[in-house]
């Protein structure tokens, strides 16, 4: 697979999930990224506990620390498990989306599933928040690289819910092709 001919600045905008909670930054999947795109600048602005209201809040400040070319967002994770209302994280994704796009970024955003636990109607009502956003911007979904991840307990720390080191080049190679495809759009 080639990787775009020009040197871009990735913002990823993410929760637990991107920020590596529960081991080293370097052996998260970011940092692995890096290591595999090195001609690319990528910026981790995750942080674990991170809601999409705590990204809507960040957003500005993490758009002017650099000249971003791409944003990726991974947000809505702990919105659904604190049981928010879909319509909040709609709009704090919005805010994301379109603070990205006035900077002439391209943004992805990443699908977030919620436990089923939760009731198909929630659930659906919050699925149905990546899908509508991404047809409504005209960007990619990337699909949940939790699906396959979450339900393989070697792959997840004791928690349950946080992806362990062996998941992390999972995530990676999940990752990779969508971000090199958008780049060289």
């Amino acid at each position: 697979m080639s990787s775009s001919s020009y040197a871009a600045t990735i913002l990823i905008l993410g929760d637990s999930l991107s920020a590596g909670y529960g081991m080293e930054e370097e052996q998260g999947w970011v940092q692995l990224l890096r290591n595999e795109l090195p001609q690319h600048t990528i910026i981790n602005g995750s942080v674990s506990g991170e809601t999409s209201a705590g990204g809507a809040r960040r957003i500005a400040d993490l758009l002017a620390s650099s000249q971003f070319d791409l944003v990726v967002i991974e947000l809505g994770g702990n919105d659904g498990l604190r049981g928010f209302p879909p319509t909040q994280l709609k709009s704090n994704l919005t805010k994301i989306i379109e603070a990205s796009q006035q900077i002439d970024a391209k943004v992805l955003l990443t699908e977030v599933m919620v436990p089923p636990n939760y009731g198909p109607r929630y659930s659906k009502m919050f699925n149905d928040v990546f899908y509508e956003l991404a047809d409504s911007y005209n960007i990619p979904l990337i699909p949940f690289f939790m699906q396959d991840i979450a339900p393989t307990p070697s792959l997840m720390q004791r928690d349950g819910i946080h992806p362990n080191v062996e998941a992390q080049p999972i995530i990676t190679q999940w990752m990779k092709p969508w971000i090199i495809d958008v780049l060289e759009k």
